[in-house]
């Protein structure tokens, strides 16, 4: 089955990529000649997932799939959430990582989760799919694997944040997997 993830995002790709193996022909913006800037203005992580899965089968009639994701710490109520790729005001998720250190500076509580959630549009038919991944938040970067938080983001019963371990690894376990591993469930039994 030939479906369109999108996304630009070459981290995403790879570990989505890694979860659909060979059962699924995999087409990304680029691929469909897509260089629009898809929405995400719907102020929820639902909502912006929806809102780029709508866009791709709008504007080009493909099957497709989308996602957003988002950390939501206790301590911050659920910031950065929907806003976690700006939240230092710019895609700099150096400066996002301490923006967040410093907001938790002095916090006993560092409880917080990753959610993940996937629109699929299978021949014009909408399908939800969510993930949602525990941890805590260290109090500095280690790692040098992964992308955006996951120097900074322990997950519940490990010793070593998402950053310190293999893509492999943090495939097996993250919220884009679990996410992920609902909605191939749906499409290998459709």
């Amino acid at each position: 089955m030939e479906l369109c993830f999108a996304t630009n995002n070459q981290h995403k790709l790879a570990e989505v990529a890694a979860v659909l193996g060979d059962a699924f022909t995999l087409k990304t913006l680029l691929d469909i000649g897509c260089t629009d800037e898809l929405p995400e203005t719907s102020g929820t992580i639902p909502g912006n997932s929806r809102q780029k899965a709508e866009y791709v089968w709008k504007h080009f009639g493909l099957s497709c799939f989308a996602d957003d994701s988002g950390l939501e710490i206790d301590a911050l109520n659920g910031e950065p959430g929907v806003d976690s790729a700006y939240y230092s005001g710019s895609r700099d998720f150096n400066a996002n990582i301490q923006k967040v250190l410093s907001k938790l500076n002095g916090q006993t509580n560092r409880k917080a989760r990753f959610v993940t959630v996937f629109t699929l549009i299978l021949h014009g038919v909408e399908h939800q799919f969510e993930g949602i991944f525990d941890g805590q938040i260290v109090d500095a970067p280690r790692g040098v694997n992964g992308f955006g938080y996951d120097p900074i983001f322990l997950p519940d019963g490990y010793d070593r944040t998402l950053a310190e371990l293999s893509m492999d690894e943090k495939n097996a376990i993250s919220h884009r997997a679990k996410a992920l591993v609902k909605m191939v469930a749906y499409l290998r039994n459709t």
